[in-house]
């Protein structure tokens, strides 16, 4: 049976006539006792007697109502969510979020926006920097939101914020500082690095070298929440994007971390980005929005 022929058969089968099918149907009906007659045929079997006027499904029919039945219910539930999509109102998104993302504001996020958007559901995978490019182009997530990247002519990217690098350090052992610090200050401490190069790694050393400066690695990490706990636990003082920072802090509670910025501000870009063939969806769009802003909230806080 084609998917016209499953259609007139459960009109039928639930209206119980012709004409009121064609009703439902919007045809008229000689067409649709032309869609049944079709239907009888390739089947090899009658699916309505005439009894006293009236048609009265076969044996037959009904047991192959239950499957019409299970298929137009799932082609309603088709139509349906292609309505939503086209009006902005489910969908499910598949993104990327590097780990300082991952730690508050894509989570702040998510919440945020399904609050306003309950049917749309979410996939989020968590990535290095040097990983985004390469997730993008086999397609494993729509968008990924991440630090400065290098340009790519098959990649666009929409700047939707800006973080800055800081020191983040335990309260008690600096319970004074001034709102920014000085780089010179860094001056022979004892800090954590990062082995990984990256927008924050790159900005961080390019600004030591600029001044001549040296700094005791004694501690060298790949990811920022790493280099967050060893703070925590006194390890040193560690060199960090401030959103990971906001997060370590508020997650350690009031008196445990703190952070300070540099002076001068050495600051980096926020994107989301896509392959350039194909755009966000609607969706998309508007969760990029609300991170963008649940992002600005969470720094003027």
């Amino acid at each position: 049976m084609r998917a016209r022929h499953i259609e007139a058969f459960h009109a039928i089968y639930v209206n119980g006539s012709i004409s009121t099918a064609a009703r439902a149907l919007s045809i008229s009906q000689p067409s649709l006792s032309k869609l049944l007659k079709h239907a009888e045929d390739q089947l090899g079997f009658v699916l309505f007697k005439r009894v006293k006027g009236r048609l009265v499904p076969t044996d037959d029919a009904h047991v192959l109502f239950r499957e019409a039945a299970d298929i137009q219910q799932r082609l309603g539930s088709m139509r349906r969510t292609a309505r939503n999509l086209r009006g902005g109102k489910s969908g499910h998104l598949r993104l990327a979020v590097l780990p300082a993302l991952g730690l508050g504001i894509a989570p702040a996020a998510i919440s945020r926006f399904r609050e306003q958007h309950p049917e749309v559901t979410f996939e989020i995978m968590t990535l290095h920097h040097n990983d985004v490019e390469r997730a993008l182009f086999e397609r494993s997530c729509e968008a990924a939101f991440a630090y400065d990247l290098p340009p790519h002519p098959q990649l666009k990217s929409t700047t939707i914020g800006q973080g800055e690098v800081v020191i983040l350090y335990r309260r008690e052992q600096f319970p004074a500082l001034p709102p920014r610090l000085e780089l010179s200050w860094l001056r022979n401490r004892d800090i954590v690095g990062l082995s990984a190069s990256g927008p924050v790694g790159d900005l961080f050393g390019a600004a030591l070298a600029q001044r001549n400066l040296r700094v005791q690695e004694v501690v060298s990490v790949q990811t920022f929440y790493l280099a967050a706990a060893l703070v925590r636990f006194g390890a040193a003082i560690a060199v960090v994007d401030e959103l990971t920072a906001r997060a370590s802090a508020s997650q350690a509670g009031p008196d445990a971390l703190d952070f300070r910025a540099l002076e001068p501000a050495l600051r980096f870009n926020i994107h989301a980005v896509h392959l350039e063939d194909r755009p966000l969806s609607v969706m998309a769009g508007r969760f990029m929005a609300t991170l963008q802003t649940v992002l600005a909230e969470t720094q003027r806080a």
